[in-house]
């Protein structure tokens, strides 16, 4: 009985936060575009996101689903985007997609901020814990692993122009270069990780910014 209990409730607590947090996007972006605020989205965000960024779902706004940014955007209307590890969960063609459409709907002079698992960290308990099909949270779901060439690739062949933040290299050397946490925090980075709290880079993201010049 509690479990049949339980198959009802789960779907209409998830179809009513669900429907929440699509009607409370649509309030936001409309509130934002009536102030001439600028447009500061978050992908992804379930639930995290700063004041000035609007957070969103794949429910609403899709990456890969143009319709769905239609239905919110013009072209050329957004002004930075934040995702903190999504792209590992699409495919390569996918990536290339996402990272299309996000070029499309940003403002020129405008930004996407990226992280995702550093496929060149050098310790492999991190490797085993981010690889697709590794025993990390959400790892089931990873279709890929990037490193920093990849991944910047995946940007600037859509015509960003890439600003490498954190990342490391082939020689598992960690490069840091120092970003503004007021254009979008990632919270797996060597700064605000609780593992990295004895100043090592235990749990780091690789970090780019792509530019729309």
């Amino acid at each position: 009985m509690i479990d049949k209990l339980k198959n009802v409730v789960r779907p209409l607590y998830r179809f009513i936060k669900n429907y929440k947090s699509k009607n409370k996007f649509e309030s936001n972006v409309s509130k934002y575009k009536q102030k001439g605020l600028p447009l500061n989205l978050v992908i992804g965000s379930s639930g995290i996101y700063d004041k000035g960024w609007i957070p969103s779902e794949e429910h609403f706004l899709n990456l890969l689903d143009e319709n769905s940014w239609k239905r919110y955007f013009d072209e050329n209307e957004i002004n930075s985007l934040l995702a903190e590890h999504v792209w590992e969960h699409l495919t390569a063609e996918q990536g290339i997609i996402a990272a299309k459409l996000c070029y499309k709907y940003m403002k020129k002079g405008g930004y996407l901020r990226v992280a995702v698992p550093d496929g060149f960290h050098n310790k492999q308990e991190y490797i085993d814990y981010v690889k697709p099909g590794g025993h990390g949270a959400g790892a089931d779901d990873h279709k890929l692993l990037y490193n920093y060439k990849s991944f910047s690739s995946v940007f600037s062949e859509t015509g960003f122009q890439i600003n490498l933040l954190e990342y490391f290299d082939e020689d598992g050397e960690f490069h840091f270069n120092d970003w503004n946490i007021g254009m979008g925090k990632i919270h797996r980075s060597i700064r605000y990780d609780g593992r990295n709290k004895d100043g090592k880079p235990n749990y780091t993201s690789i970090i780019l910014d792509a530019h729309k010049v």
